[in-house]
C-alpha cells in the first residue's frame, strides 16, 4: 500500500475517533506513514487463546528528524520547547 493511501486511512480513523488522545495517535500514524516508517509484524493472543498477527508502524530516520524539528522553537535558539504526543490507538 502506498504511503499516502496508508496516511489517508489513518486520517479517516482519527476523524471518527472520540478524544484528543485518539486524534493525536491518528496524526502520529499519518506522519509515520508519510515518512516511510516500516511496518513491524507482531503476534498477539486473544483472551480465548487465539493467536493472531498484526502490523504496527515503526520509526524511520525521516520520522525522527520530523519530530525533532517539530519540537524545536527556532525563535528560542533552536531549543526543544514542544513535546510530540503519540496518543493512544482507538
Amino acid at each position: 500500500m502506498a504511503n499516502v493511501e496508508r496516511a489517508l486511512e489513518f486520517a479517516v480513523v482519527g476523524q471518527f475517533s472520540d478524544g484528543s488522545a485518539h486524534k493525536q495517535w491518528a496524526i502520529d500514524q499519518i506522519v509515520r506513514a508519510l515518512t516511510d516508517c516500516p511496518i513491524i509484524q507482531l503476534r498477539g493472543m486473544r483472551p480465548d487463546g487465539t493467536v493472531y498477527d498484526y502490523g504496527v508502524q515503526g520509526t524511520s530516520e525521516e520520522y525522527k528528524k520530523f519530530v525533532e524539528e517539530a519540537c524545536r522553537d527556532d525563535e528560542a535558539n533552536g531549543e526543544f520547547v514542544y513535546t510530540w504526543e503519540t496518543g493512544i490507538a482507538p
